[in-house]
């Protein structure tokens, strides 16, 4: 069975925030901006992309137009079943489990459509890139998607630096920048901050003893 990377067993029901349901678009690829729709993995899922509108929106965050004709809910349902096997094989590069044999055999399925060959065309201003070639069809995007996801998972050095977000409600896998030390957040403006502010909330409160709390302050880098 594929993971889904949800348990929503035994899990306290949290407020689900506007910035929770915010489209992401800094994980680094645009597979994991795929998976990044579904927000606060480790407990009850937000969905952030469940419908046409929210499915526009993300097209035109990752830079992608589609051609006209396509069947919305059709391709919500194909995204969201490739969204499941990304997300499986993604934090296989986190975790170390082995992904589902029919996660890989789905991204294998789709990746064989070929994207469409740009296209030039005469203009006014001389030798252009015709704008009709950079629309996908439903199937090319799906493709163009699980190649992405293939050419992430067979470069060592960028697997090497997916990271899954500290942040409890967060765990966004990420591909974090080269060079300096690994980054614990997947934002600093985000979860970073977030986890700065409960931090000091720990540290302002009474501790058992009735001191003040004496944690160790947050980083928002990894030892």
């Amino acid at each position: 069975m594929v993971r889904m990377g949800v348990s929503t067993q035994d899990q306290p029901r949290r407020r689900v925030t506007e910035q929770q349901r915010d489209l992401r678009f800094d994980a680094g690829a645009l597979c994991l901006n795929l998976v990044a729709t579904v927000g606060r993995r480790p407990h009850i899922p937000v969905e952030r992309m469940g419908d046409a509108a929210r499915l526009e929106a993300w097209c035109r965050g990752v830079g992608v137009s589609l051609a006209q004709g396509y069947d919305a809910a059709g391709l919500l349902a194909s995204l969201h079943e490739l969204r499941t096997a990304a997300f499986d094989i993604a934090s296989s590069a986190v975790d170390g489990h082995a992904p589902a044999p029919q996660a890989i055999a789905l991204v294998n399925r789709l990746a064989r459509i070929h994207p469409p060959a740009p296209q030039m065309e005469l203009t006014a201003g001389g030798p252009r890139s015709s704008p009709d070639s950079e629309l996908l069809t439903a199937q090319e995007l799906l493709s163009v998607i699980a190649r992405d996801l293939i050419d992430l998972m067979s470069d060592d050095a960028r697997r090497s630096r997916m990271r899954a977000c500290a942040g409890e409600t967060c765990r966004m896998i990420y591909v974090d920048t080269p060079g300096g030390r690994p980054r614990k957040w997947c934002s600093m403006r985000r979860c970073g901050n977030q986890a700065k502010a409960a931090s000091h909330r720990r540290r302002s409160s009474p501790s058992q003893d009735g001191g003040p709390g004496a944690g160790p302050k947050d980083s928002p880098w990894t030892p």
